[in-house]
């Protein structure tokens, strides 16, 4: 059996495999690369591209692949795939987005969607008129406890929302250029778009107003070259439907990776996520408790990364909608600039009204 689509440029698939061409071979491609390559039935990696070939060949020995290009342009003329999966730095994602969607190849994009509201909506616009696919990689939404979450809340298991919050602490600065506000929004986007977009999806509304505040406190060298940069933010938020939320980021966070949330309804508590890994802890009198926290993202939303991988390959074969859109993504970015906006001017920001 043979799928077929309306865009002429998007060549009619089998049921599988769907051709994967990963664009960025650094932490966050591989963990989907390795995903398509080992756990995604319906995938086959085809291609790596990195501006250093050098570590797109290095990946493409792992996963058996010999094409590997420095562009997305060189991949495109030079092997035949179905879809891109982009996890390159932020600045660089509208462009090959835009470039792979105009011809004919769906598109997943690794958070944060893009820089501005306008690269964002080109990439939509693109996508929409070569009638590909568009899935942002919001992985929480896969995750087994934030599912199961998300279930109960539509279940009405603790009332009404009144309050949500939401911790994200990074273990390491990011590369470089995502230290930089200018080519990345700064860590607001880096690390906490996955909050900001939980915060909206478990609350069911759109954002209404914000007020952030940031600081340095453990990557003060920084800031003599970036004097936007922060490492550490606290933001308060009004959701649409009055929910009231609260974002605590942080990075470096030298204990390691944490992502948390905690739901206060009107007949009770929901609490996703912990520190630690397991609930195996040990307790001496020496030590007092101890457990050993997640070391990475990488480890605390493994089945999520997957499951999001073979989500994309489903709606591909079977023509479905992601369930993570190229509107969720240009979201997360609209509520990031308006706190980026707050810290700057130390005013709350009113999200403009649809």
């Amino acid at each position: 059996m043979r799928r077929k689509f309306d865009n002429p440029l998007v060549k009619e698939l089998k049921v599988g495999p769907v051709r994967m061409c990963v664009v960025g071979a650094g932490r966050a491609g591989m963990v989907h690369a390795r995903n398509y390559h080992e756990s995604v039935r319906d995938a086959v990696v085809v291609a790596v591209v990195d501006a250093d070939l050098g570590l797109a060949r290095k990946a493409g020995g792992e996963l058996g692949v010999d094409a590997c290009f420095a562009s997305i342009q060189q991949a495109l003329k030079g092997v035949d795939c179905d879809a891109v999966c982009i996890t390159t730095p932020t600045f660089t994602h509208a462009e090959i987005a835009v470039t792979a969607a105009q011809a004919g190849k769906h598109v997943f994009c690794e958070k944060p969607m893009a820089l501005t509201l306008e690269e964002a909506q080109a990439m939509i616009d693109a996508a929409r008129e070569a009638r590909v696919k568009l899935q942002i990689g919001f992985m929480r939404r896969f995750d087994p406890g934030f599912v199961a979450a998300k279930q109960k809340l539509q279940e009405g298991a603790i009332g009404e929302l009144m309050t949500i919050k939401s911790v994200g602490r990074g273990p390491g600065l990011p590369p470089r250029w995502a230290c930089n506000p200018k080519t990345s929004n700064g860590m607001l986007a880096e690390v906490n778009s996955h909050d900001f977009d939980s915060i909206r999806w478990l609350a069911g509304s759109e954002y209404h107003r914000v007020y952030a505040e940031a600081g340095t406190f453990k990557a003060r060298e920084l800031q003599a070259e970036f004097p936007d940069f922060y490492d550490n933010a606290v933001v308060s938020m009004r959701l649409r439907n009055g929910v009231m939320a609260l974002l605590d980021g942080a990075c470096p966070a030298s204990y390691g990776y944490d992502a948390r949330v905690e739901i206060l309804g009107s007949e009770g508590v929901m609490q996703i996520g912990d520190i630690a890994p397991v609930t195996v802890s040990t307790c001496t009198k020496a030590t007092g408790v101890v457990s050993a926290p997640y070391a990475s993202w990488r480890d605390r939303f493994r089945e999520g990364y997957i499951a999001e991988d073979r989500h994309f390959v489903h709606c591909i074969l079977s023509g479905d909608e992601p369930a993570v859109t190229g509107e969720d993504g240009r979201r997360a970015v609209e509520i990031v600039l308006a706190a980026n906006r707050s810290i700057q001017t130390g005013l709350p920001v009113v999200l403009a009204q649809d």
